[in-house]
Order: C-alpha cells, then sequence, then structure tokens
C-alpha cells in the first residue's frame, strides 16, 4: 500500500508519539496497561495508514465527461448563482468525503486553470450548506480548448483542518490528474454549466476518477 505525501510525516510523528506512549505504560505501569494502550493505538494507527493510502486507478479519458474529484457521497444537486469567479447560474453538484473515504482530489476535465484562489475561514460541518462559502476553502476554475468552464471548491469540515491544492493558475491541468488533498474529512463542490447532463443522483456513491458526474457536450 503507498502512503500519499500528505501523510507520511503525520504517520511518523504518530508512530513515534504511539510507541512512547506505550513503553511508557509498559515500563512503569504493567503489561496490562500496555495492551489497554495498544488496543487503542494499533487501530488508530491502522485507520490513519488506511486515510493517507493511494489507490490504483485507471483513467479512461472522456473530453465529455465531468469525472468525479474525490471518493463520497451526493448530498447536492441543485441549480444556484456563483459568484466567485464564473459570476452566472450553474448547476452545483456537492460531494461529501467522510474520513472512511480517499482524500486525494483529482481533475475532473482537461483544460487551462483560469482561477485559483485559496479563502481562509471556519470548519463548520462539511455537509452543512453554508460551508461552502464560509469554511477554508480553495476553488479552482478549468477552461476546456472549446471554451466550457468548470469550477470546483475544496472544502475543509469541522475535522479537516487544512486544504492542499497543487493546481497553479496559467498551467495546464489532465483530467484524472492529482489537484490536492484535504485532511479529515471535507467536500467537494462542482459549479457546471446548465447545459451539463448530470448522472448522479443524491446519496450515490462515487470514486474519483471512475464515476462520472455528468457530460458536457462539445461546442462547436
Amino acid at each position: 500500500m503507498r502512503i500519499h505525501r500528505e501523510g507520511r510525516t503525520i504517520l511518523l510523528i504518530a508512530l513515534i508519539l504511539f510507541a512512547s506512549i506505550s513503553f511508557v505504560f509498559w515500563y512503569a505501569i504493567s503489561n496490562a496497561a500496555l495492551y489497554i494502550v495498544l488496543g487503542v493505538t494499533v487501530p488508530l494507527y491502522i485507520f490513519m495508514l488506511r486515510f493517507f493510502r493511494v489507490p490504483k486507478r485507471t483513467v479512461k479519458l472522456d473530453d465529455e465527461k465531468v469525472l468525479s474529484p474525490c471518493d463520497g457521497t451526493i448530498v447536492a444537486i441543485e441549480e444556484v448563482d456563483e459568484p466567485e469567479y464564473l459570476k452566472e447560474k450553474c448547476i452545483q453538484v456537492s460531494i461529501f468525503m467522510s474520513v472512511w473515504n480517499v482524500h486525494i482530489n483529482w481533475h475532473p476535465i482537461n483544460g487551462d486553470i483560469t482561477y485559483q484562489k485559496y479563502h481562509p475561514g471556519k470548519f463548520l460541518v462539511a455537509w452543512a450548506p453554508k460551508s461552502s462559502t464560509l469554511n477554508e476553502r480553495t476553488t479552482i476554475a478549468l477552461k476546456r480548448p472549446d471554451g466550457v468552464q468548470v469550477l470546483y471548491r475544496q472544502i475543509a469540515g469541522y475535522l479537516a483542518r487544512r486544504v492542499v491544492c497543487y493546481a497553479k493558475q496559467g498551467k495546464k491541468a489532465e483530467q484524472g490528474q492529482e489537484m490536492g488533498f484535504i485532511k479529515f474529512g471535507s467536500r467537494v463542490d462542482l459549479f457546471l454549466p446548465l447545459s451539463a447532463t448530470v448522472k448522479v443522483g443524491i446519496g450515490q456513491k462515487v470514486k474519483g476518477t471512475q464515476s462520472t458526474i455528468a457530460v458536457i457536450a462539445k461546442k462547436e
């Protein structure tokens, strides 16, 4: 199992900390105390290893498809105004990532990165509608060669206290390419043109780079 680069330092610190605590309990108290500590720290460390795992996936590229940018559950599909960059009505599709999901984020389409901005903010629960505009977040916009634009937003949640974004304005993005990571529970919002045909429903489980969120026909 390959571990994501964002987790390596955290896992090393956790390993040293858990080992130190276990040694103190064994040396200063008893074997029974050590077993109790191990009963807590070992499952916790296994959970952390799973959280930072990098799944092996093959991406099937398709210029008209919007692939899921993350693993999670669809929690919202609605028509909204996008005021930050697109400044027009869009279809918003929101994906909630629980602590059990892989938390890597991927580009949903091919295109130029026309916008990227980090916003500090609060840490409301990620499934709350207000988290899209009030929480710590990073907004990225991509423009396809035919002019179609898709905007998506990494949103930190109550447990997620750090949004990591590798996308840089002015660079090219490849569909299925890793673009960021959100640590410990979070959400990603997609803003699609009204012409998009949404292929998912509320409550549906999706996989990053594998599930099709929507189809946007090429402009002539």
